[in-house]
This record gives structure tokens, C-alpha cells and sequence, in this order.
């Protein structure tokens, strides 16, 4: 079964998602595929996934690194699942960039090169926004582009962490 609960975060509402036990999506009210990860059907509950993860955003906007990650299912393609883990890489405080993680990804796979603007996508198709950083990558020169929820809620995230480094 999914279920559903919204959080009030400092940078606008967010909709949070669980299949069964395992977080599956967290993204902010109108963010490009916001809901992607839903089933037809679903519940609206306070479920304990979904309060562990209000209890992850609350430490995190408080700005600090949560010592604890909620379990979490990934929906989608093996390439984005990979794509996904690098991001669970990157430390709190820090950015990489897409062209870091494709050749993070390339080398791992044994492949010349992997390119930039398929890692973007992927990065721009996670669900799980804020746990999945997705915010830290950056393009060249450490230029912000694309992210799903916004580039200017992309720049407060990476602000409010960095101040606390």
C-alpha cells in the first residue's frame, strides 16, 4: 500500500511518500515530477516511515546532518539507481558535479565515458529529494543548474549547509 503525508519545510510544502515500510518519494509541491513514484491508489497516514522521515527534515532544516536514514525503496532505472547511490556519496556540505559522477560511473562500468547530461537527467528524475542530495550537484565551475525543485530552493539548501561547515 502507498501512503502519504505532507511536511511544512522553511522552503515551502512537501509531499512525502512510502510504499509499505520504505520511503519511496519526497518532493516539494509543484517540483517537476512531483508524485512520480505513486501508485493510483493511496492512502493519506501518518505512517512510521513518513514520521521518521518529518524527524530526518526537521534535524536537517535545523540545519544539521541527520545521524540516522529512514529505509528507502528506489523506483526506477538501474542506471538511475547507480546514478542515485553516487549521490548518497556526496558528504554534507560539499557538491560534486555531474561531470564527476559520470566519471565516477564510467569507471566503475569499465566504459571510456559516461556523459554529463545523462547523469543530469537522472539526477533530475530522483524522487527522494533533500535525503537523496541531489542538490549538491552542480555543473562546471561550480555553476547551479538544474534541479527539480528549483534552482533558487537548490541555492538556499546548499547555503544552509554550508554555513554550518
Amino acid at each position: 500500500m502507498d501512503y502519504i503525508s505532507y511536511y511544512q519545510s522553511p522552503l515551502g510544502q512537501m509531499l512525502l511518500a512510502a510504499k509499505g515500510d520504505a520511503l519511496s518519494g519526497v518532493w516539494f509541491e509543484g517540483q517537476k515530477y512531483y508524485g512520480s513514484t505513486l501508485a493510483e491508489v493511496y492512502e493519506e497516514k501518518n505512517v512510521p516511515i513518513l514520521e521518521q522521515t518529518k524527524d530526518w527534515l526537521n534535524i536537517y532544516f535545523q540545519g544539521e546532518n541527520p545521524d540516522f536514514m529512514p529505509h528507502m525503496i528506489w523506483i526506477g532505472s538501474s542506471f538511475q539507481k547507480d546514478v542515485w547511490r553516487s549521490l548518497m556519496e556526496i558528504p554534507y556540505g560539499n557538491v560534486t558535479t555531474y561531470g564527476e559522477i559520470g566519471n565516477k560511473l564510467a569507471k566503475e562500468r569499465g566504459v571510456a565515458r559516461m556523459a554529463a547530461r545523462a547523469v543530469g537527467t537522472a539526477v533530475g528524475h530522483n524522487p527522494i529529494s533533500i535525503l537523496v542530495p541531489c542538490h549538491r550537484v552542480v555543473g562546471v565551475n561550480g555553476k547551479l543548474t538544474g534541479y527539480a525543485g528549483g534552482i533558487d530552493r537548490k541555492a538556499a539548501l546548499l547555503m544552509m549547509e554550508h554555513e554550518k561547515m
